[in-house]
């Protein structure tokens, strides 16, 4: 039976070492609170997604609805540390970048919006910085930071906070024992909660014991998100031309599944609902993938009856693209499927309307602030727009 937080294992055995840990995350909290450490404000809409949770939440097609959202009506740059990238210190992505040079996540989001600026810098204050001030950059209007929750160096304007369903924060605890990386009061720090990953077929009673059970402040606005797949699109595109158009098309083949993500559980319920039939292939989160990866695709492909395809992530297609030794089946049968994400219970309009509104107020832009482009807003998943007041405290 499927029940929210169903993902959670705690290792009780380790739990006297979570205190240690959380003793030393309260201490560094505290020091911000009391200013010791400083955070720094900007002035420039900064909108920070992230987590409280080891583990993914979620935090890329969050970031990549943002961008959908805002890039019609605002120049946007996206700002991420680029987990295991192979560079150091602040990179701008540009035509000639390389996965490697800063992360797949990063990498994902420049191929598939060339408009928007894709920086990383493990330093985000810095990276704000070269953002504003870089001739290349200087006209940036909103940055987005991905997975910068826990960064508090930087004072956001809307601080966003992912909970995967399946791993609900209030059921964790802290690292070492469980995945919380800070405790659970970090929670209040966030102007927006999102449950992510959430299941299509959620009853209203199901809604209304989440939000109780998370204990939100007011000024705390709660939406929930589930997982929209479009359609499937060739990892390599040369001498590719049977892709299937749709994901029904795709449910009459025997399916290999490789991810190399976080939390595959909510894509795989989600494919074994409508897949033929569906094996799996999973890797570590980020996993670079080696020659013996390639031999075990090859082997796993081979060994399903056809009609047969191979799906993955786009963060995992990234990845696949560099590597040596796939068969030249598999290159013609594999394909990335791209995770949009939906607001439940008609949650769009005022989450979007929430957003628009705080970068309109506090852009340099004149334009922005004056709302000429309210007729854009409309692209935006919602219709009849109208800009509010942000309700937001000052945090």
């Amino acid at each position: 039976m499927r029940t929210e937080g169903d993902l959670i294992k705690i290792n009780e055995f380790l739990r006297p070492l979570s205190w240690i840990y959380g003793a030393g995350v309260r201490l560094r909290n505290w020091f911000f609170d009391i200013g010791v450490l400083k955070s720094r404000a900007f002035d420039i809409p900064v909108i920070a997604v992230g987590n409280i949770t080891v583990g993914g939440s979620g935090k890329t097609p969050h970031v990549e609805y943002l961008i959908r959202l805002l890039e019609k009506v605002a120049q946007v740059a996206v700002l991420s540390r680029g987990y295991k990238r192979k560079s150091r210190g602040y990179v701008l992505a540009n035509d000639d970048t390389q996965v490697q040079q800063i992360g797949d996540e990063p990498y994902q989001m420049h191929r598939k919006f060339p408009g928007v600026f894709v920086a990383v810098d493990r330093k985000r204050t810095h990276g704000i910085d070269r953002l504003q001030h870089d001739e290349a950059t200087k006209d940036t209007d909103v940055i987005l930071l991905d997975d910068a929750f826990q960064h508090r160096y930087v004072k956001p304007g809307i601080n966003i906070l992912l909970v995967d369903y399946h791993r609900l924060i209030i059921y964790d605890t802290l690292l070492p024992a469980g995945r919380l990386r800070e405790p659970l009061s970090g929670k209040n720090r966030a102007d927006m909660v999102i449950i992510t990953k959430c299941p299509k077929d959620l009853k209203p009673m199901e809604f209304r014991v989440l939000t109780k059970a998370l204990d939100l402040y007011p000024y705390q606005k709660l939406f929930f998100t589930t997982i929209d797949y479009a359609a499937p699109q060739p990892v390599f595109p040369e001498g590719n031309d049977s892709c299937p158009a749709s994901m029904k098309e795709l449910g009459t083949h025997n399916v290999l599944l490789i991810t190399g993500i976080a939390s595959p559980r909510q894509m795989v319920n989600d494919l074994n609902g409508v897949m033929h039939h569906l094996t799996t292939l999973t890797f570590p989160d980020h996993h670079q993938f080696k020659t013996h990866d390639a031999d075990n695709i090859n082997s796993a492909f081979d060994a399903l009856p056809s009609p047969k395809a191979i799906i993955t992530t786009e963060k995992d297609a990234a990845r696949l693209q560099d590597l040596k030794g796939l068969s030249e089946e598999v290159r013609k049968n594999i394909y990335a499927l791209p995770i949009q994400i939906k607001f439940m219970l008609e949650g769009a309009e005022n989450f979007n309307d929430k957003i628009i509104s705080y970068v309109r107020k506090n852009s340099r832009n004149s334009i922005l602030v004056k709302g000429k482009d309210d007729n854009k807003s409309k692209d935006s998943h919602h219709s009849g727009h109208r800009t509010g007041t942000i309700s937001f405290r000052d945090n």
